[in-house]
């Protein structure tokens, strides 16, 4: 069972030296979770007197004013052999053999972080004591509660110390040990009134009660210490500290501790509560039940541990990678992320992810509306047919088919079909692929080189497409298929007979039926290019995307400077300072996490 609480002590010195102090961040809390003991009472109720006599020594800064100005987490371990000394975790390397020098450093690392100006700070220092003459135990050391602020204080102290005092002791995991003087009313007890606030039932407070020596004649505690007061779940007991003429002459613990038992033992009013009274009582009853309430608590906090290990490792992996300090690590994390890009890019194109099918929706459905869409009326009126093979014809009208004229109505009406073949090629997904490339969010310069890089190289892609698709409208305009012309039937009676006047030539009926076969004719090509038209996008545009989209990128990449590089990888530094927390936390819950599973249970 001991090891329990040296596990908790293990870990409450990894949270404070990871930075975890339970205060409330957007990174989850270990020490929240932590069972701990902590110590509240108001100045000059005897808290500091309470904590010496538990550990047999003399260690705590005293003084007028508020001279607990952080929260002490005082972790005692029993030791079997080996001399008694002190260790703080900010000085690792040093071990203190003289308790003078442990209240010394107390002083100066309290000034060392709120400085000597009398704040407050609610980063904690973390004293562990080595010695046969305690028990394993931790008790967390608060501010002592005050009414008003003394010389150098800001007003706001005494409400920045309840809400300091609150913040730790309204935790479900906590402890409340609640100092409270005999010689004053409970009524106004600043622990007991703090302690009701988070814990009205009492399920979590266990009540000291000091000064007992000191009451008024004929007054005593024992309704106070037998529960018929103020009732606790667990009872109350009572100390009787060093008197300040004791300090002063120096009374060793020792002797205050033999002359307590006798104080309990002897006396009337108290002789039949005495086995349950005095600090040697007190230290271990805390620590059985700290034990206790830990090994309750195991299971849970292994829960909560593996959870938070898989979340954090799950935003470490969201955030990505540090920033390499190297030129070659940087070329090597710009090429990895390139070449993510490129991959979920094609993914897009080949159907992997979606985005694909609008290319296919523009080849099946948009082109095909699109030719469908055309009018021909224009050149394929009445007028503008005769206007053709008139001019066609020139001073030598045609002797058996207008053949020049058909040239140039089928010339005419081919080109308006440019438009929707060239409308086909502008199907983009870069946009979509960035957006899904999560490194790329780590680096916006980066992000809008590479989306600019691919941007270039399809805009040139998309005018080799456009070059090719227009040259098959070209070719079907420099060159008709002789046999759709050869099988068309021949009616001689209707225009067709060379031997008719001119005139008779260009009736209605006649331009009519010129109309009918340029209009089959340009329908055939139509049919011909909604295939060929897709086949020239894909081989141009969407064949190259795949196979090049950035390799000019890579090009230019690999003649930069490393100072380019470092402009490239510009990482936001919200992001690299939750990187840094997010991977400190991790370590802290794998640590425990280790610490743990090492315990035999």
């Amino acid at each position: 069972m001991e090891n329990l609480i040296s596990l908790v002590n293990k870990i409450q010195r990894a949270c404070t030296a990871l930075g975890d102090h339970g205060e409330a961040t957007s990174l989850p809390t270990l020490w929240d979770s932590l069972p701990s003991i902590a110590v509240v009472g108001g100045q000059s109720s005897g808290k500091s007197s309470v904590l010496e006599s538990i550990v047999g020594k003399d260690f705590l800064p005293r003084g007028s004013g508020i001279v607990t100005r952080r929260p002490l987490v005082l972790q005692l371990h029993k030791i079997d052999e080996g001399k008694e000394h002190g260790e703080f975790l900010h000085l690792q390397s040093r071990k203190f053999y003289d308790f003078v020098a442990v209240r010394k450093e107390i002083s100066d690392e309290t000034d060392r972080v709120t400085g000597e100006t009398k704040q407050i700070s609610s980063v904690p220092i973390h004293l562990s004591i080595y010695s046969p003459n305690v028990v394993n135990l931790t008790l967390v050391d608060l501010p002592g509660l005050t009414k008003v602020a003394v010389d150098g204080q800001s007003e706001s102290i005494v409400q920045d110390i309840e809400n300091m005092v609150r913040s730790y002791i309204q935790k479900p995991n906590c402890i409340i040990l609640a100092i409270s003087p005999a010689n004053q009313d409970l009524a106004t007890s600043d622990a007991i009134k703090m302690s009701r606030e988070v814990d009205p039932t009492g399920e979590r407070t266990i009540g000291v009660l000091t000064k007992i020596d000191l009451m008024d004649k004929g007054t005593d505690a024992v309704d106070i210490l037998e529960g018929k007061s103020y009732r606790l779940k667990f009872p109350w007991v009572g100390v009787v500290n060093r008197s300040q003429q004791d300090i002063n002459k120096r009374v060793d613990m020792t002797s205050a501790r033999r002359r307590e038992r006798e104080y309990f033992f002897n006396s009337r009013e108290y002789k039949h509560l005495a086995s349950r009274m005095g600090s040697e009582y007190l230290a271990k009853m805390l620590s059985k039940h700290l034990e206790g309430v830990i090994k309750s608590r195991i299971p849970g906090i292994q829960s909560l541990i593996s959870k938070t290990v898989a979340d954090l490792e799950a935003e470490l992996s969201h955030l990505g990678k540090p920033i390499s300090t190297d030129a070659g690590g940087k070329l090597l994390v710009m090429m990895d992320i390139c070449r993510a890009f490129d991959q979920i890019y094609k993914e897009h194109l080949e159907g992997m992810r979606s985005g694909g099918d609008q290319i296919y929706h523009v080849f099946e459905r948009q082109l095909p509306a699109a030719l469908k869409k055309l009018q021909f009326d224009k050149q394929l009126s009445m007028e503008n047919i005769k206007k053709l093979i008139t001019e066609a014809d020139g001073y030598q009208p045609h002797l058996i088919a207008p053949e020049q004229g058909y040239r140039h109505i089928i010339e005419s009406s081919l080109v308006t079909i440019k438009g929707p073949a060239e409308a086909s090629v502008n199907a983009e997904l870069v946009r979509k692929a960035i957006s899904e490339t999560m490194e790329l969010k780590q680096y916006p310069s980066l992000r809008k080189e590479v989306e600019n890089a691919a941007n270039e190289s399809l805009e040139r892609m998309k005018k080799e497409s456009k070059k090719a698709t227009l040259m098959l409208v070209d070719m079907e305009c420099s060159y008709f298929t002789v046999d759709f012309f050869r099988n068309l039937p021949q009616e001689v009676d209707k225009g067709g007979n060379p031997t008719q006047s001119i005139f008779d030539r260009y009736n209605d009926i006649y331009l009519r039926r010129i109309g009918t076969t340029v209009l089959q004719y340009v329908n055939m090509v139509l049919a011909g290019l909604v295939n060929s038209v897709p086949k020239s996008v894909v081989h141009c545009q969407v064949r190259e995307a795949k196979r090049s989209l950035l390799d000019h990128f890579f090009a230019e990449l690999g003649q930069k400077t490393p100072n380019q590089l470092s402009k490239l990888l510009d990482e936001d530094p919200a992001i690299m300072e939750r990187r840094s927390s997010i991977a400190k936390r991790l370590e802290l819950y794998k640590s425990a996490e280790m610490e743990i599973n090492g315990v035999s249970w």
